[in-house]
């Protein structure tokens, strides 16, 4: 199968069955997001969700986070993965908003490539979510299922080049929503360890399933089918 093909197959489905799909996080705005996005590296969203509140509460604005230190921070995201560096990020990213950026979530990639602990990944999610920009993140769900798919080719091994394979055979105004359908397929179906191929929708065309799933089921022992096929017999003259 060509790679265009499996790529109308991807976006026939999900925009036939998932058309509005939405990221996890909670937020009510760009600054919001951008710090639940921080935090959501090596970590699940559902945490994220359960710290943002009393976090948003303490330092409801850029001001404030910029007005706070490290060890301000910490107590609020102690739960949450790599605490310590976040902290700091999250101090640093503050106060430079409020100075570089005048309180406001830079809308560029590379703009937002300069706040601490923001890398390619945040930037490409805060622009795609809340700016709506062709902007394909690419992490651990979106890599693996890319691949598993065949999406992109066992050569993309690096983010940067899953992300040019994917962007270049997606329409533009679904880059955004393609993002969340490779992230919420890879968190719920086609999970890490112990995907869940007999109740995926795709295995038709998966590449996963047809190399490692399909060709590896155990075919019947002889002496079963014999068995099977005697009883068979014995129950057709009946």
């Amino acid at each position: 199968m060509r790679t265009t093909e499996r790529f109308r197959l991807f976006i026939d489905y999900f925009t036939t069955n998932f058309p509005e799909p939405e990221t996890e996080l909670t937020y009510a705005n760009p600054y919001e997001l951008l710090v639940a996005v921080v935090l959501s590296a090596q970590c699940t969203d559902k945490r994220v969700n359960m710290v943002m509140p009393a976090l948003l509460q303490q330092f409801p604005t850029p001001a404030h986070l910029a007005a706070a230190s490290a060890e301000d921070i910490f107590p609020f995201i102690r739960s949450i993965s790599y605490p310590n560096n976040k902290a700091k990020h999250l101090a640093g990213l503050g106060r430079m908003l409020v100075q570089d950026f005048g309180g406001e979530v830079p809308s560029t990639i590379e703009e937002l490539q300069r706040l601490p602990g923001v890398g390619r990944k945040t930037a490409n999610v805060v622009v795609s979510v809340i700016y709506n920009q062709p902007a394909m993140a690419v992490d651990t769900h979106v890599f693996r299922v890319s691949h598993r798919l065949g999406l992109v080719p066992k050569t993309a091994t690096t983010p940067l080049a899953v992300e040019k394979g994917l962007v270049r055979h997606i329409p533009e105004e679904l880059i955004p929503k393609a993002h969340h359908w490779l992230i919420l397929h890879g968190r719920y179906i086609c999970l890490a360890r112990q995907p869940k191929c007999a109740s995926c929708p795709l295995t038709g065309w998966c590449k996963y399933y047809a190399a490692v799933v399909k060709d590896a089921a155990p075919a019947p022992k002889k002496a079963k089918m014999a068995v099977s096929a005697s009883k068979s017999s014995t129950d057709s003259t009946t």
